[in-house]
């Protein structure tokens, strides 16, 4: 009986003691907000460190930490939990170039050339239908499509730009937005002049803004005057935020500009100081090696858009030679009216593969540059690289999961491998930004889907009515 009475009395010790030691460790850990726990964690800084077993801690909208799940347990209680086994926790990905109204134009034409593509069908289309409420409609569809494929941040030109902040900052994205400019007579600015003063009053509105920077978005240099340029380069720089423009996008627009004023594109926007500031560039396809010098020592950003590329036959852009010049490189989609769909998995999948068919060399823009182009390096071309772009601490909490436990995904060597070239934006299961959860396990919590996609569907019947299309159901722009 002692023996019994004594074991009993040892055991309750014990119970006692790990119990202690339990509250010490519940009372001596830091208090959170949120804490994502059990995933592969791929943080995409400078050390491209992958953690099998790792975790996030997050307190309001800023990384805390990251490292080993057992260890970030230990040291931090989260207020909320996000238990990410059998999922990749990385970065949210950066579409460095899109035109989110013109989901609407979704399928509205397709196999032609930018140029007949733009003047036959997508400008004539724009003149009947776009309107601040056509914008936001097809702000929010792009939102819905953004979170539910793990796009974070976004940059955008287009009209009625203050229509697409409001719809973003529902949505709870980040972006980069620029209100366009261009030399003909639109829908929310009949000269450029207007346009103009437009991108002002919405830059003195949007400034200060936590998640959304403002910017001015000239068309492109065959599209705005020469002086029109030069006043938008200064309007940016009254305010310091970025000026976006498309860039030597086709064979035939090279051409013209070097026919009209003897010098490339890159080297004529260079002429009239236009670079001279903060700058992202889309495209970029014919650019020369003078070219491609010239931009990295200005730090303009750089984005390839491949599925637009591809699908209108622009060209192929020589991204490795980007990078071997030091160029601000990012990855876009483009506007979906162009590339069917706004799903950067996609993107990052075609712009590896395109590289190497291109080059006959494998070995190009292998998967780990690719997805840098997709996350780090996207967010230098936005200059936003010291808030986002990896998983580190004092950065922003935008991240995402992406789930690794179907048929499609088994087995799995390499997480960065599979990202690039077998997941699909539907993989992702949580969106992040900021530290807000915008969605969870599929769910978006930010944006009545059911609402959106009704109305979506509504205004492209609108769409369809107006340009004699056959009926739809299921370019500031371009």
């Amino acid at each position: 009986m002692r023996t019994i009475r004594f074991l009993g009395v040892t055991t309750g010790l014990i119970a006692i003691t790990a119990w202690s030691v339990l509250a010490v460790r519940q009372q001596s850990a830091r208090a959170i907000s949120l804490l994502v726990t059990g995933g592969t964690v791929v943080t995409m800084d400078a050390g491209r460190h992958v953690i099998p077993d790792g975790a996030v801690a997050i307190d309001h909208d800023v990384i805390v930490e990251v490292g080993p799940a057992d260890e970030l347990s230990r040291k931090y209680t989260g207020a909320n939990h996000i238990d990410a086994r059998g999922q990749i926790v990385m970065p949210g990905l950066i579409n460095g170039h899109s035109h989110a109204p013109m989901v609407l134009f979704r399928g509205l034409a397709d196999d032609l050339a930018l140029k007949d593509w733009l003047e036959k069908d997508i400008f004539p289309a724009e003149a009947k239908t776009v309107s601040p409420d056509f914008v936001r409609i097809g702000t929010r569809l792009a939102a819905l499509e953004m979170i539910e494929s793990g796009t974070t941040t976004f940059a955008d030109m287009y009209y009625f730009e203050d229509n697409v902040a409001e719809a973003v900052h529902e949505a709870g994205l980040r972006a980069v937005l620029g209100q366009s400019v261009i030399r003909f007579p639109v829908a929310d600015a009949p000269t450029p002049a207007d346009a103009l003063t437009r991108a002002e009053t919405f830059i003195l509105k949007w400034k200060d803004d936590a998640l959304i920077t403002p910017a001015v978005a000239p068309h492109a240099p065959h599209t705005v005057d020469a002086l029109t340029l030069q006043a938008a380069r200064a309007l940016a720089n009254k305010y310091n935020v970025p000026l976006l423009i498309h860039l030597a996008e086709t064979q035939d627009e090279t051409r013209a500009i070097e026919a009209a004023h003897h010098l490339s594109p890159a080297a004529y926007l260079d002429s009239l100081g236009v670079w001279n500031g903060r700058s992202l560039a889309a495209h970029g396809v014919w650019l020369d090696d003078r070219d491609i010098a010239m931009l990295a020592r200005k730090g303009v950003g750089l984005v390839h858009n491949p599925a637009s590329n591809m699908k209108l036959a622009s060209g192929i852009a020589a991204v490795p030679k980007w990078l071997s010049h030091g160029i601000l490189a990012g990855l876009g989609t483009d506007g979906a009216a162009s590339s069917n769909d706004l799903d950067m998995f996609e993107a990052m999948r075609l712009a590896a593969l395109l590289q190497k068919v291109a080059t006959l060399d494998p070995r190009s823009l292998p998967a780990e540059e690719t997805l840098e182009l997709a996350t780090r390096r996207g967010a230098d071309a936005l200059g936003l690289g010291k808030a986002i772009g990896s998983l580190e601490a004092g950065k922003q909490a935008d991240l995402i999961t992406v789930a690794m436990d179907d048929a499609r995904q088994t087995p799995m060597f390499d997480p960065i491998s599979h990202l690039v070239y077998v997941c699909h934006g539907d993989d992702v299961r949580t969106t992040i930004v900021a530290g807000r959860v915008l969605m969870r396990d599929r769910r978006v919590l930010t944006l009545d889907r059911t609402e959106v996609l009704r109305d979506a569907r509504a205004m492209a019947a609108r769409v369809a009515l107006a340009v004699n299309a056959p009926a739809a159901g299921g370019s500031g722009g371009r």
